[in-house]
């Protein structure tokens, strides 16, 4: 399936393939890859990791995959965003992202989430969720600031919530 790019004002958000997945949890950027300081992170690996065990396990998924986040005006990639796999049985997709260190406090993190919050409406899910360590008020933020509410909190997470 042919997932197209997503274009914000500032960004491009690039649909990973298995094999960009591949080079980046092997740290070997193609020829056509512009990489930011710091890109890929240890959040880029994991998430990377669970992509292709999730398309080994279950397929393709559409467009509930990860997107690599590229600065629009010069195409380097400065982090990931994207689903941990398609809608579970209530149609609630879960969502992580992560930036490079040198990007954040930008609003980068808000606007790509904005954006894949409308693809995962248009692509039917029901709700998008996420969470957060408590100690991490940034990622809290970004999560409000594209319209996701606080839901929940235990001791360790604060957890969010967005339905369509």
């Amino acid at each position: 399936m042919k997932i197209s790019a997503v274009a914000t004002e500032r960004l491009l958000l690039h649909p990973l393939s298995v094999a960009e997945a591949e080079r980046i949890l092997a740290g070997e950027p193609g020829d056509q890859d512009l990489w930011g300081d710091g890109y890929p992170g240890a959040g880029d690996v994991r998430a990377n990791t669970g992509f292709l065990r999730g398309v080994a396990e279950r397929g393709d998924p559409g467009a509930f995959r990860l997107y690599e986040i590229r600065l629009r005006d010069s195409g380097v990639a400065v982090g990931g965003i994207g689903f941990h796999g398609p809608p579970d049985e209530l149609g609630v997709a879960t969502i992580g992202y992560g930036l490079t260190p040198g990007v954040r406090g930008n609003g980068y993190a808000s606007e790509a989430l904005r954006a894949v919050l409308e693809l995962a409406r248009q692509a039917g899910a029901e709700g998008v969720k996420g969470d957060a360590d408590v100690d991490n008020p940034p990622s809290h933020r970004v999560m409000e600031a594209a319209g996701m509410a606080r839901v929940a909190a235990d001791e360790k997470l604060v957890h969010f919530y967005l339905g369509f």
